[in-house]
């Protein structure tokens, strides 16, 4: 009996090492995210300024609480202003399963009510700069970086391919001082359009494209991610984000998993399966 349950442990293990590795969050931070909730939901507000960016028109929030102050971001948009889809409860179900992947790569989030309104509020994230900074001032990633951030990179692609996101920018990736990749602004995700439950975002046959037209490729991917992927159900997707995505959201990011298979199954078919997955 031992002999026959090694290599389901040893899988196990191998797993669960993967999953920790995907984390963009440092282990304390991680550690940390349940006080970080609780300070979300109960801080002093001490003040609120309009950050001054994005359509959703967001606030930035002060916030204080015994000896710890911190800026957190306030936004509640719901609706079609322009066409797609925009929902505050989308950045609190996207944290949520962000953490149930494993990816720890979103900040936390909460519902909190700013004047009597209902929102979301998102601590705020530390970092360096984001990717448009990074490509308008010319800087580089440094040698040792490249190989990391190259990976969020396609990480973050197929991230956006099982959530519909369909508003990722150049903006709302962030990169810290040592090149971690902290992803946020999620309201305009889990878009359930027949086009976003029948085709993903990104990849071979994707909505979105490069400018000159070719398709924008998740090309490596880990092993720990696929295949906790590869087990979402509506039942686990809807234990974990809650009241915060309807039924037909649900079902839309079930129906995105196969499509997401079916890329890495090709991909793997074209360029081997130690080329796609790690």
């Amino acid at each position: 009996m031992k002999n026959k349950a090694w290599p389901a442990a040893v899988f196990i293990c191998l797993l669960t090492a993967g999953i920790l590795a995907l984390a963009q969050f440092k282990p304390e931070e991680i550690a940390q995210r349940e006080q970080w909730e609780d300070f979300l939901l109960t801080a002093e507000i001490v003040k609120s300024e309009p950050i001054g960016e994005g359509v959703t028109k967001p606030q930035k929030l002060y916030l204080k609480k015994g000896d710890v102050e911190r800026k957190a971001a306030w936004k509640n948009p719901s609706g079609k202003p322009d066409g797609v889809y925009d929902n505050w409860k989308f950045e609190i179900a996207a944290y949520r399963l962000d953490k149930l992947l494993g990816l720890n790569s979103v900040p936390p989030v909460v519902e909190r009510e700013l004047k009597g309104k209902a929102g979301c509020l998102s601590l705020w994230a530390e970092s360096k700069t984001n990717y448009l900074k990074l490509m308008e001032s010319g800087t580089s990633i440094p040698p040792e970086a490249i190989e990391r951030t190259d990976r969020m990179k396609y990480i973050c692609r197929m991230w956006d391919c099982l959530i519909a996101n369909a508003d990722r920018t150049q903006e709302n990736i962030l990169l810290t001082e040592d090149w971690r990749t902290i992803i946020f602004d999620h309201s305009r995700a889990f878009q359930s359009d027949r086009k976003f439950v029948r085709q993903l975002v990104f990849g071979t046959n994707g909505i979105f494209k490069l400018d000159d037209g070719r398709p924008m490729l998740f090309r490596r991917v880990p092993r720990a991610m696929v295949e906790k992927i590869k087990g979402l159900t509506a039942a686990v997707i809807r234990q974990a984000v809650g009241p915060y995505l309807t039924d037909k959201e649900i079902e839309g990011v079930v129906s995105r998993v196969p499509l997401i298979m079916k890329e890495i199954e090709d991909m793997i078919k074209q360029n081997g399966e130690n080329n796609v997955l790690y």
